[in-house]
């Protein structure tokens, strides 16, 4: 069998798994007392079972395991284990995050320690300089960092780790580098498989969470490949434009917090995405938005590592205006629901009718 026909093979292997072991971990968490408890911060109004990013992470061992020893990634095979062994290093953390909860300085520590460790391996496969280890150490742990605060509703994380998979799938193509585009897309479908079961429950009532496992499984993948990526050679805006709108959001956040004089580090509710919710969007709603950006972004990316110096001017100025737009959408949306009100009461202004269906 070719190597598409073998990795299609693994694909659904992934899916099947992802997709079945929610049903069986589910009751084991509860029974182990896995739960995530609404609070301040908190996007749901009952209980709900964290931690189900275990589906997500076996399926994408099996699956980069399955790609190995098939032969589906003959080339840069050391590779695709470092990118597998930092994902999971960051998923083991996550775990115990959820299960027993660590401290800040060290869930810090630990995440620094997979970034820098990750990074020499990757850096010596590709015969590259220690110069860049400082760098992709910092980068693995913030985005680890990033993809946990952003995992704040359903759907968000899932459609993210669909969207960014597949963008790197084809930058993977684009660039020759077979080892991301298999990957890529074992992330991509893993989250996929995972995402009816995060949205079962609409606006946070039934359904159940990633966890910090699932959302630091994503965050160090996504990163790992990333850096990987970048010291293979791939162009940086394939890489980087999927991941702006997440870093942009986060970013947003954290200088509002600042400026206002709150605790930057304490747990809060005052992304551009949970705001979303806070005017009126559901979950799905929200996430959609979030997801919508990134994907306008990511096209936006490829056009300007493909064009001419205007095109990709054109394309980066496009780019920011996206971004501008997604930051300020909560003011946008909030204002466009208020307006639909009657001044003083707060009551919408009746729909003209048509008289009934056609």
């Amino acid at each position: 069998m070719t190597a598409p026909a073998v990795l299609v093979l693994v694909l659904v292997a992934v899916l099947v798994l992802s997709g079945a072991l929610p049903a069986l971990l589910r009751p084991l968490l509860l029974r182990g007392g896995v739960i995530d408890v609404p609070n301040a911060r908190s996007s749901h109004a009952r209980p709900v079972v964290r931690g189900m990013g275990l589906s997500a992470w076996a399926a994408v061992v099996v699956g980069m395991v399955l790609a190995l020893v098939t032969g589906t990634v003959r080339v840069d095979r050391g590779v695709t284990v470092i990118v597998l062994l930092i994902a999971s290093a960051a998923a083991a953390l996550g775990w115990v995050e959820d299960f027993r909860g660590v401290s800040v300085r060290f869930r810090a520590t630990a995440q620094l320690l997979i970034g820098a460790v990750g990074t020499t391996a990757i850096a010596l496969a590709f015969g590259q300089t220690g110069w860049w280890i400082p760098a992709g150490a910092l980068a693995i742990a913030v985005y680890i960092n990033v993809a946990n605060f952003m995992d704040g509703i359903n759907g968000i994380s899932g459609l993210h780790g669909v969207t960014v998979g597949l963008f790197y799938a084809l930058a993977g193509q684009l660039s020759g580098q077979w080892w991301l585009t298999v990957g890529a897309l074992v992330l991509a479908v893993a989250f996929a498989a995972f995402l009816p079961w995060n949205l079962a429950g609409g606006r946070g009532g039934g359904a159940v969470f990633l966890g910090d496992v699932g959302s630091y499984l994503l965050g160090g993948m996504v990163a790992a490949m990333a850096a990987a990526g970048f010291l293979a050679g791939v162009y940086v805006e394939y890489l980087l434009s999927p991941l702006v709108i997440y870093l942009a959001d986060t970013a947003f956040t954290w200088v509002r917090r600042v400026r206002s004089g709150a605790r930057w580090y304490a747990p809060h509710r005052e992304h551009v995405y949970q705001r979303l919710t806070d005017v009126g969007l559901s979950h799905l709603g929200s996430s959609v938005v979030v997801t919508a950006c990134t994907i306008a972004v990511g096209l936006l990316g490829v056009v300007s590592a493909q064009g001419t110096l205007g095109t990709s001017i054109a394309a980066t100025v496009a780019g920011i205006a996206v971004v501008a737009g997604y930051l300020a959408s909560p003011a946008l949306i909030g204002r466009l629901r208020r307006s639909r009100r009657d001044p003083g009461t707060g009551v919408r202004r009746p729909k003209a009718t048509g008289g009934g269906r056609a």
